[in-house]
């Protein structure tokens, strides 16, 4: 999808739910875009700090951000921050107009997504679970992936909107199917990352110069975004930043459950998982998760 000109999106109220290290740039992009954006974060400091940085308002409650907005984004950590900030005299369901759409950006189930969805369209609202891949970086740079559950109606309003902030969005499926994708997605990357870990500690054992293997099997099949971005700060044992281990224990366990629920073997992400939670033991927690090298250590 081409990106929307500011021109575009003129007019557009919009509100924003959650400024996390991926919400706060994304409501910014949008702020940027020219929408008239209403935004909310448990921690207040952070919605004023966001206020005072872009061209927006800051609420006491995700219930006015809905009554500011024609369409409201979600991205907050869980389940139950989700069901926290919708739900309740105070939530976001609570303020939303007939014809409003809900976009739910958390990485969360998909039985999650099925819920909202039935109680947004029993308040004649949209509603899409949109979960997004590509870190912090991806937000702050507009280069995210969107991963889309919810009806063509609903996607074609959102789609000039996810223009703003992203490199690429799709519609998966029905409601559910974007949540379903990026399980897909994390699963794919836990792999991914266990083989780099184990291919960099195998290089550095036998004595190879690390950054010399990279550059060489870098240009054939081996390649990946992983090793692209983190072969570096993994040599250097440098791991204080990026997509926390907690957080990808969260996703991988979505996965696992659903995956369980599908009878869908899946014993690398099973046991991927469990060296996770080791590195979370050896007080890992909030490293990035190429910090599966630390295991070795």
């Amino acid at each position: 999808m081409s990106a929307a000109t500011q021109s575009d999106l003129t007019g557009y109220n919009v509100g924003f739910v959650g400024l996390g290290v991926m919400g706060f740039p994304m409501a910014g992009h949008l702020a940027a875009a020219g929408c008239n954006v209403t935004v909310y974060n448990r921690t207040a400091a952070v919605a004023q700090r966001w206020a005072s940085e872009h061209t927006g308002s800051a609420v006491a409650t995700p219930r006015e951000v809905a009554q500011h907005s024609d369409i409201v984004f979600l991205c907050v950590g869980n389940d139950n921050d989700v069901r926290s900030v919708s739900f309740g005299p105070d939530g976001v369901l609570a303020g939303l107009a007939a014809n409003s759409l809900l976009i739910d950006h958390t990485t969360a189930s998909n039985e999650l997504a099925q819920e909202l969805g039935e109680a947004a369209h029993k308040q004649t609202c949209g509603f899409l679970d949109a979960p997004v891949s590509g870190g912090q970086a991806g937000a702050e740079n507009a280069l995210l992936t969107v991963m889309v559950g919810g009806s063509e109606a609903d996607y074609t309003r959102a789609a000039p909107l996810f223009d703003v902030f992203a490199r690429a969005h799709r519609l998966m499926g029905e409601v559910g199917a974007g949540q379903l994708t990026k399980m897909v997605n994390q699963v794919c990357i836990a792999g991914v990352l266990q083989g780099l870990a184990e291919g960099l500690n195998l290089g550095r054992s036998v004595g190879l110069d690390l950054e010399a293997v990279v550059d060489v099997i870098s240009k054939g099949a081996a390649q990946s975004w992983q090793m692209e971005n983190r072969h570096k700060t993994m040599a250097a044992g440098e791991f204080e930043f990026g997509f926390a281990v907690d957080w990808m224990r969260k996703d991988l366990g979505i996965a696992l459950a659903a995956g369980n629920k599908a009878g869908a073997p899946m014993p690398l992400t099973a046991l991927v998982d469990q060296f996770y939670a080791e590195v979370q033991k050896n007080g890992g927690g909030r490293w990035d998760t190429s910090s599966l090298l630390t295991r070795f250590d």
